[in-house]
């Protein structure tokens, strides 16, 4: 019988320091970190993240075995159960196992595509609101207009309640706090969770203040979910959710954690692709123009479900934006088992990495791929890279619900937008990047409004 091949003992990595290893290396800046560990050493990192033992993974092969070929090997990691499990308990986005099937089986109806079709009008309605409070010669932030309008979409869509501007507001002003919470930081190792912090503490007000606004939010609908046997019930996610709780298959606590998921990562990476695109498309004119010739072909008043299916080249320039700006820019999963990926040995319960930003930037996989370049997401040039050179919404059973509903809902947006006005940038050059949950520029982005 022939043998099997032995793993090698130990993947190359970075040397860190004596109780922190890499840990402030990653928090100075992650981006670059990531992408010179991708660049030095290859397939698969190992880094040490305080007392985190981390396997960074950077080749799209490994990457979709752990996603898809052997994901069941895998779950979310323990070490996310802490604040962040605090902030989103066990909903779609934590949850595992068979309470993870049960969810995503209810909550799959809200997302087929056919309701999405349906609500690409309710979209469409909320951008014309906020663009129409726009006049040429304003100087927004881009970043929190989209974050206002998005927040008030998922709202709407997923939850069957207009948002008030007060709420708007709260919601706002607890994501500062909650998001400083997850920034890369080597002395949260040292510190634990219950240690009064001035963050800590404001961590915890923020969330109180945010659970407020969501149980508010269950408590005015409750009542009008109405039945699944009636002709038309109301299908967002939240009435569906409501439906369950009256079979007894959903307590308080689940109703909260899902509309928390709901509401936070529901708006939160769409308005960041729009703000990273609007960058893009000004810095771009030649692309921008594309833009904007695309529409004028297309669009016949109030861009529709329709049109967005035609809008083909702006869907290019989302692409783009994802391989360059991913909100999402690293993804952990924790092995149940000892695995093997890229030849090497990684024990059961060590965090793996796979992170978007090195991955969607390697030279190994893209050609020049620090250049904006929307067409190199034709089907002739995409069709021999790798599939998983590219995952801003994960990939397998656990790839992002909201992929479709987030795609329309960005395109139909700029689209909104495109219509009448072009954003010219008037911030710095080259402007900074904040790693939290997501990925978002350290001082807003500073717009100004230009007719076209």
């Amino acid at each position: 019988m022939p043998q099997q091949p032995r793993s090698r003992a130990r993947p190359p990595g970075p040397r860190g320091e004596p109780v922190f290893g890499n840990s402030r290396q990653y928090a100075r800046d992650p981006f670059d970190f990531l992408s010179a560990c991708e660049s030095a050493y290859g397939d698969v990192v190992r880094v040490d993240l305080g007392p985190l033992e981390t396997y960074i993974l950077t080749n799209p092969t490994d990457i979709e075995r752990v996603l898809v070929g052997d994901h069941g090997k895998y779950r979310k990691p323990a070490f996310q159960d802490d604040a962040l499990g605090q902030l989103l308990g066990d909903g779609l986005l934590l949850s595992e196992g068979d309470r993870w099937r049960r969810q995503r089986d209810l909550a799959n109806p809200a997302f087929n595509m056919s309701r999405i079709a349906g609500i690409a009008d309710t979209m469409t309605r909320h951008a014309e609101a906020a663009v129409a409070e726009w006049s040429t010669g304003d100087d927004l932030n881009v970043e929190l207009e989209m974050a206002r309008l998005t927040v008030r979409i998922i709202a709407d869509a997923m939850l069957g309640i207009d948002l008030s501007e007060e709420r708007v507001r709260t919601i706002q002003e607890t994501l500062e706090p909650l998001g400083a919470r997850f920034e890369p930081d080597p002395f949260r190792f040292v510190t634990p969770n219950w240690v009064p912090t001035r963050e800590n503490r404001a961590f915890e007000a923020a969330l109180e203040e945010l659970e407020d606004v969501v149980m508010e939010i269950v408590a005015e609908r409750r009542g009008t979910e109405g039945d699944a046997d009636d002709d038309d019930p109301p299908m967002d996610l939240l009435s569906i959710l409501l439906r369950a709780q009256r079979r007894g298959e959903q307590t308080d606590e689940q109703l909260r954690d899902e509309v928390m998921t709901m509401l936070l990562a529901g708006h939160d990476t769409t308005a960041l692709t729009l703000t990273y695109a609007c960058y893009l498309l000004a810095e771009h004119p030649v692309a921008e123009g594309r833009v904007h010739a695309e529409l004028d072909s297309v669009l016949d008043g109030s861009p529709t479900f329709a049109d967005a299916r035609e809008l083909t080249y702006l869907d290019r320039v989302l692409q783009e934006t994802m391989r360059l700006y991913p909100p999402v820019y690293a993804m952990f999963r924790e092995p149940v088992v000892d695995v093997k990926l890229g030849g090497y040995r990684i024990p059961e319960g060590a965090a793996v990495m796979l992170p978007q930003w090195a991955v969607h930037r390697s030279s190994r996989w893209w050609d020049d791929p620090d250049r904006f370049d929307p067409d190199r997401w034709t089907r002739d040039r995409s069709a021999e890279r790798p599939r998983f050179a590219h995952f801003p919404f994960g990939g397998g059973p656990r790839h992002c619900i909201g992929k479709q509903f987030s795609l329309l809902e960005a395109k139909l947006i700029l689209a909104v937008i495109g219509r009448e006005y072009r954003l010219q940038y008037t911030g710095t050059d080259d402007f900074d990047l904040r790693g939290s949950l997501t990925m978002h520029p350290q001082d807003g982005m500073p717009m100004r409004v230009e007719t076209r």
